[in-house]
């Protein structure tokens, strides 16, 4: 039942999809990329993606016409990655977390202090020796990434008391992803970590249900928590990723050039989104400010210190997990008083 449920509903989707977008009609001789996004239309990867679709359609314009759909409307990013693997959309934005079902290695960077700064994050990202065959890992699936997109640095921000040490978050419960591995990495922080869905941290907090969460800066203003929250402590956890993700067949398909301006719009999106992403980053935090949020900067070693342990584990568990760690912190080892 559960199956036939699962076809039903990826049915529909596509069904939906066909009306929203006219595929099928003799007058229609482009074919129609499509995109799906969890975002709504002011996100930074919507941004990407329009520059995505304009590059294509500058360049390809005869031949393709690239759509969007944002605000989750062909369903959640589980449900589109479906879609993706069917055939019936091109392309999906989705949290890299969300791959770890096809691949083990995109556990990497969910892992708490994979990264060391911003500029370590992006060195490593855009290092295609590393990041391609992480891309191919999910090919047999029918799916690869084909660029990320920066979704932010996570935080930990409260209620009522600033965090500067571990020791701070003693007796604190701090919302975290609903996942085992966020529990642990903030019960090892010193927290009481608290899975909970995103629509519920603004009350929980507001009621005492939880004395805080963890995320960007940009939810303090898309979704209101900077009116609850006091204390913005730059823990600077976990550095995460949004991936491009598309369908494997189509890119295939295309010939040599075609597949070319792809890639191309998929590298071009990225730096747009990335420069849309601080231009965000820096308004949200002034309007926190205004709001009345303190943002504290923190010493991160000694919450580094603490998780250090499941990292470890996590890593000897996974052999290549430990490969890929390793060939992390030497790019970022190689960068060290490059600009000094």
């Amino acid at each position: 039942m559960k199956t036939l449920k699962r076809v039903w509903l990826l049915g529909l989707c596509f069904m939906m999809v066909c009306i929203m977008t006219g595929c099928g009609s003799a007058e229609n001789r482009k074919k129609i990329i499509r995109i799906a996004s969890p975002n709504s239309t002011e996100h930074p990867d919507h941004t990407a993606l329009l520059a995505f679709k304009d590059y294509v359609e500058s360049r390809l314009g005869d031949k393709y016409e690239v759509e969007i759909y944002p605000n989750e409307i062909l369903g959640s990013s589980q449900r589109a990655i479906e879609l993706v693997q069917t055939g019936a959309v091109e392309y999906v934005v989705c949290l890299s977390s969300v791959l770890e079902t096809f691949d083990d290695t995109y556990q990497i960077f969910s892992l708490p202090y994979v990264f060391d700064s911003m500029e370590g994050f992006k060195a490593v990202m855009g290092n295609e020796d590393l990041m391609e065959p992480i891309y191919e890992s999910t090919e047999s699936a029918g799916i690869r990434a084909v660029t990320y997109y920066n979704a932010g640095v996570r935080n930990i921000y409260t209620s009522d008391k600033p965090v500067q040490t571990p020791e701070d978050l003693k007796g604190l419960k701090i919302r975290v992803q609903q996942s085992a591995a966020n529990v642990e990495m903030m019960n090892r922080m010193g927290a009481a970590g608290v899975p909970m869905s995103y629509g519920e941290i603004y009350t929980g907090m507001q009621q005492g249900v939880i004395d805080g969460a963890e995320n960007s800066e940009l939810v303090l203003i898309n979704m209101k928590h900077g009116e609850v929250t006091k204390y913005y402590s730059y823990t600077r956890h976990q550095y995460t990723p949004d991936m491009l993700v598309a369908n494997a067949k189509f890119l295939e398909n295309l010939s040599p050039q075609e597949r070319e301006i792809f890639d191309e719009a998929a590298r071009i999106s990225t730096e747009v989104e990335l420069t849309e992403w601080d231009k965000q980053i820096a308004e949200a935090k002034e309007k926190a400010e205004e709001m009345g949020v303190t943002f504290l900067e923190v010493d991160t070693q000694p919450f580094r210190e603490r998780v250090q342990p499941m990292v470890d584990r996590i890593l000897e568990e996974n052999p290549k997990l430990q490969a890929v760690y390793d060939e992390i912190q030497e790019i970022q080892s190689s960068m060290e008083g490059k600009d000094e």
